[in-house]
This record gives structure tokens, sequence and C-alpha cells, in this order.
């Protein structure tokens, strides 16, 4: 029990315990352990119901390519997916599996486009292989699009258009979280679908590059998407020192006086940060957060923001 609740579900938007997996292969997603903030057991701790995998291609990889991709599918289904607590979600029918059993799900998503190089052969392997969810770029420019931290602030490409139509049209979910602000908005009048942020915070409490602005929320509003608050302690503050769970709810207050109060939840990024929020190291901690939202929020808003609003938005945007 969480602050005299019983324990709520919780989905968790984004993590990159998947690169950590690959790149260190005496990592055991099974056991808890100190390198990884997400793993079995703190899953099942903090009752988290579905987890979403980021495949991540660290700029430590030289040359990265399509291969690696498939390497990060294989780590994976060994990794993650096979354990006998976990369950693949491809399809609105196996959320709801999930929900009718003791399993957690995990969600496969890919950050960044740069090795699928325009190929849409590679792009339908991945809707086959089970990805439902593409981060068009990461910080910085590839073929696609720029990335949020690239100077010029570029649009998209001509091949990044011809791919973003071919993504809307598999009914792949597009994740703007580290698009740059000229290709969200470029995205916004040609992308019909609803899209996320996966894992990105309220530019208007902490003016990193990586925030959204007051009007690319109200955007993720308007299409029906979802926005994932993350943990990343200078995403939540600019001042330098101690970051605390309050700080988490100030954003969530700001979503929700924009009008998303049934549009965010949570992306933790945790296996992607190297410095934490207070009282949140892990994915094991999440009850922290639940103490900190039940004094805040009515049961019925805590249960939306931790579970309900990802749910809703998956099962209208998942294959059916």
């Amino acid at each position: 029990m969480w602050g005299g609740h019983e324990m709520m579900r919780i989905v968790d938007g984004h993590c990159d315990a998947l690169t950590k997996l690959y790149m260190n292969a005496k990592l055991d997603f099974h056991t808890e352990e100190d390198e990884l903030d997400v793993s079995f057991p703190r899953l099942q701790k903090a009752g988290v119901k579905v987890q979403y995998f980021a495949m991540y291609l660290s700029e430590s990889i030289s040359n990265p390519n399509f291969e690696h991709v498939l390497q990060m599918v294989d780590v994976f289904h060994r990794k993650v997916a096979s354990h006998p607590g976990m369950r693949f979600i491809q399809t609105a029918s196996d959320w709801r599996a999930v929900e009718q059993s003791n399993d957690i799900g995990a969600v496969l998503t890919l950050e960044g486009l740069d090795a699928v190089v325009g190929n849409f052969t590679y792009l339908r392997m991945l809707y086959h292989l089970g990805v439902r969810s593409i981060g068009l770029t990461w910080n910085y420019a590839n073929w696609a699009a720029d990335g949020v931290m690239e100077r010029r602030n570029g649009g998209f490409t001509k091949k990044g258009l011809a791919m973003l139509k071919e993504i809307e049209s598999m009914g792949i979910i597009v994740d703007v979280s580290h698009l740059s602000a000229a290709a969200f908005w470029e995205l916004v009048d040609l992308y019909k679908k609803p899209f996320i942020a996966s894992h990105s915070n309220a530019q208007h409490l902490c003016p990193h590059p990586r925030n959204l602005s007051d009007e690319q929320i109200k955007a993720i509003i308007s299409c029906q998407g979802l926005m994932g608050i993350t943990f990343v302690p200078y995403f939540l503050e600019s001042a330098k020192g101690e970051v605390h769970i309050s700080s988490i709810l100030k954003h969530i207050d700001h979503i929700c006086a924009l009008g998303g109060e049934t549009h965010v939840g949570f992306g933790s990024d945790f296996d992607g940060i190297e410095h934490w929020v207070k009282d949140l190291r892990h994915v094991g901690q999440y009850g922290n957060i639940i103490e900190a939202l039940c004094k805040n929020y009515r049961e019925s808003q805590v249960e939306a923001f931790l579970y309900g609003n990802w749910r809703n938005f998956m099962l209208a945007n998942l294959p059916q």
C-alpha cells in the first residue's frame, strides 16, 4: 500500500534499460542490480503494469546501422520479453490480456530513425518485429529531421517527410520528445493522427531545449496525444542542487492548467540518466511519487496520471 492506498497500476512510457543490457552483456534484467534502474524485481515492487523499452543506439557505437537495431530487438526478446512474468504488447488485445493477468506488459519503441536510413523495408521490418512507437530523432540532426539540440532548428528533410507519411499509414505512434521545434510544427500541420512526447517536461517551468512550450503542449492536447513527465532533474528545475518530487508535481499542475489532465502520464527516462530526483533513484521507488500525488490530487486523478491516461491513449492507437 502507498500512503494508505492499495498499490496502483503504473505505466512508464520511456526507459533506456535496453541500451544498458545491449552494451553490457553481464547485466541481468531478472535480478535487482544497482546498475539497472529498471529490472523485473523493481517493476514488480513498484506495481508497474506496463513499461516501454526504448531502443537507443548509444553515441559510443561507431557507425550505427540497422544491424545494431536488430541486435537490440534480439536483446529485448532474450533478456526482457522472455521473462515468465513479462508479456510483449503489440496490439490493444495484448494490453487487455496483460490487464487480466499478473504479467507486466512490455512495449518496444525506437528512439531515433538514424539507422533506418530512409529505408521503408527496414521500417516495415520494425513494425513486424513489434515496434509500436518511434522517436524520429535523438538530440541532433539525422537524415529525416533536426533534433532539438541542433542549433539551426531545421525541420524535416524531403525523405523524412516521406517516411513520416509511411509511419502514419502503418499506424506506428510518433514520439516528438527529441524533435526540433521547427519539425514539431511541420508535423502538427501534416500528421493526422495523435502523437506523444514520451519523456518531456514543461518549458514554462524549466527552459531546457528538451522541454515543450505551452503552445506545443496544447498541440499535443488538441490532437488527443499524450505527454510523459520525465524524472531528469535538469528537465524539472533549471537551478542546480537537489531536485525533489515536488518539482514533478509542479509540471503536472502546469499541464493540467493548460487543459491536459487527461493527456499527461509518466516517462521516467530511467537508465538514461546519471543524476536522479531525491527518493527516486530507480523504478522501484515509484511509491514515493504515488504518496506525493495522493496528498495533492483526488484518487481518480492519481490513477489517471499513473495509468489511465496512457491506457486510454494506447487502446485507441495500438493495432486492434
